[in-house]
């Protein structure tokens, strides 16, 4: 049963391009020397935070496009960008709702917006023809404001966590090869 929701999902979810389909795009055509230069597609301790930066970057900063946005920003950063699509879909259309909600919540908290200190901008809202949408023009500005604060703050930390996780990895694995365990306990 989970084999099958899992080739399920693998038929079903869609599959990142390689450098080869990305060339032959007809669209990328005009920037894929650049696209496709190898150091964008390594695997490094610089290029991968860099990536999973820009990744949340892209990701909470707009809602459609952002594969696209990461990759074109991973050019003159110099990241990795298979990691920078790949982060993107921290937000996707499952988990959209859950992230409104935090970046409303971080908005009003960074912004502190009470509604008694708007003065004369709240009862233009609440008169006329806005009486409708100012609601739910307040909650947008307030959310939109939280989605900047997440993609700046949660660009840091995922850059950070990445950094950090690479080179516990890195020195774990170092620490682990034959040679090295010879050499740390051989008798003296």
């Amino acid at each position: 049963m989970v084999n099958k929701a899992i080739n399920w999902l693998g038929r079903k979810m869609p599959k990142m391009p390689e450098r080869e389909e990305m060339a032959r795009n007809k669209y990328l055509a005009p920037i894929a020397h650049r696209f496709l230069r190898s150091e964008l597609w390594r695997f490094t301790r610089r290029s991968v935070p860099r990536g999973v930066a820009l990744g949340v970057f892209a990701g909470f900063i707009i809602p459609v496009g952002q594969i696209f946005l990461a990759a074109f920003l991973a050019l003159p950063a110099r990241a990795n960008v298979p990691v920078a699509a790949l982060i993107t879909f921290v937000t996707n259309p499952f988990t959209l709702p859950f992230w409104l909600l935090v970046a409303n919540k971080v908005g009003q908290f960074t912004l502190k917006i009470d509604p008694s200190a708007m003065g004369s901008a709240k009862t233009a809202l609440e008169q006329g023809w806005w009486a409708e949408f100012g609601w739910w023009l307040q909650t947008a500005g307030v959310t939109a404001f939280g989605f900047v604060v997440l993609s700046v703050v949660g660009a840091a930390i995922g850059y950070l966590l990445s950094s950090f996780l690479w080179r516990f990895v890195v020195a774990h694995r170092w620490g682990r090869r034959p040679w090295r365990r010879r050499r740390l306990h051989a008798p003296e």
